[in-house]
């Protein structure tokens, strides 16, 4: 539906406008002084005009947008953010702010590119990064997923706490060179095929480690590599005989506790959420989509929701979010980002966003999961969406008399 929307739009672009803007931008976003490229499409004019990102099949199309003497505005709500533009020489040179840091940005119409006649190597699967020490989580070995055909690739890097978002690119002069840019965690990847079957991986973004290698899993635990983290075991609660206790105000200013009559006798997800992480963005749509098919059966969702300071004054980024999403599940404000630890008093080894807690019917936590992945992840995503709904579902079925 969506990308009938935007064809519509493309469709509907007038003349004047469709020679100047309108259309596929070659563009680049510099990170702490590594470009990094990215794909922009525009559409439309005046007060009316778009554009969006691209994250694999996915676009972030902008909520509104603006074109006055050259220059081009586009707002993404669901990030706060805004990219500014200005058309000179035929290219476009501004900046993209969000959570007030801005990133400068260029743009030039995107070039035909011909088919690539390079005989690539066969990387598509499942790697294992090694070597990731510098890790804040503890991790010693993060996920590569990759998607190849011919010479084309995309593929995700996926942490306990999600993933990179789809990186795409293609191989050339004996690399393998992928980007991404959606919004959000802007990334640059290299890897490089080595003769022993590794790959040598050189990744600048946000969550830079510089040189990594990455090997086949069975590679990895013939020798006694390190394995990726348990996403299902990396976090838990202090006290299991205990109910996860919260307090917090919805957005309406009242205040919603875990003893409301509301969560009695009910399969209760907790989740630890901002609407600034971009892997909570990831998990919103699947967790619409659960709550819209089990609620009837007695789930419910609470989405504790810790922001900055200046977004739990006037929450428009959360609203957004919310709109957005479809999200008809609770969603309570937690406070500041930097308090969450001191508020959520029973988890224990909690460190990734988001991270959900599962709650029986008898109001204790039966098990946590620690971050999500994004489509990128391909058959990693799927699994992991499975493994929620099972959990769900054995969940339901146990008809507990509530302890509250």
């Amino acid at each position: 539906m969506k990308k009938l929307v935007l064809s519509c739009l493309l469709l509907a672009v007038p003349g004047a406008w469709a020679q100047s803007l309108a259309g596929l931008w070659d563009a680049s976003i510099n990170l702490n002084g590594t470009e990094i490229p990215f794909k922009l499409e525009l559409a439309g004019d005046g007060s009316s005009v778009t554009g969006w990102f691209f994250n694999g099949d996915e676009h972030e199309v902008a909520t509104s947008g603006k074109l006055e003497n050259g220059s081009l505005t586009l707002n993404f709500d669901t990030y706060a953010s805004v990219l500014k533009l200005n058309l000179k020489d035929g290219a476009l040179d501004g900046e993209y702010v969000t959570r007030g840091k801005p990133m400068s940005v260029h743009a030039v119409r995107a070039a035909a590119r011909p088919a690539s006649n390079a005989k690539a190597p066969d990387i598509a699967g499942v790697w294992y990064l090694e070597g990731v020490n510098s890790s804040k989580k503890d991790e010693k070995a993060w996920q590569l997923i990759v998607k190849q055909k011919g010479a084309e690739v995309s593929g995700a890097i996926l942490r306990v706490d999600g993933d990179t978002g789809t990186l795409t690119g293609a191989y050339k002069d004996g690399k393998f060179v992928l980007s991404h840019f959606s919004g959000a965690r802007p990334a640059l990847l290299v890897l490089t095929p080595q003769s022993d079957g590794t790959l040598a991986l050189d990744l600048s973004g946000q969550h830079h480690e510089g040189q990594i290698t990455a090997v086949r899993p069975e590679q990895a635990k013939a020798k006694g590599l390190a394995l990726p983290t348990d996403a299902d075991q990396h976090t838990g609660v202090r006290d299991p005989s205990q109910p996860f206790t919260f307090s917090f105000p919805d957005l309406s200013g009242k205040t919603v506790t875990n003893t409301d009559p509301r969560f009695r006798n009910k399969v209760v997800l907790i989740n630890i959420t901002g609407s600034w992480c971009p892997n909570c963005h990831d998990e919103a749509p699947f967790l619409v989509e659960l709550y819209n098919k089990f609620h009837s059966q007695g789930l419910e969702i609470v989405a504790l929701s810790f922001e900055e300071a200046d977004q739990l004054a006037d929450p428009t980024r959360l609203k957004a979010f919310i709109k957005h999403y479809g999200i008809k599940y609770t969603v309570l404000l937690g406070g500041e980002t930097g308090t969450a630890k001191e508020k959520l008093t029973q988890a224990r080894d909690w460190d990734a966003w988001p991270t959900t807690f599962f709650v029986g019917r008898d109001g204790l936590v039966k098990g946590a999961h620690a971050g999500f992945p994004s489509p990128g992840s391909g058959p990693l995503y799927q699994r992991e969406k499975d493994e929620f709904v099972s959990k769900v579902q054995q969940l339901l079925a146990q008809n507990q008399t509530s302890k509250n």
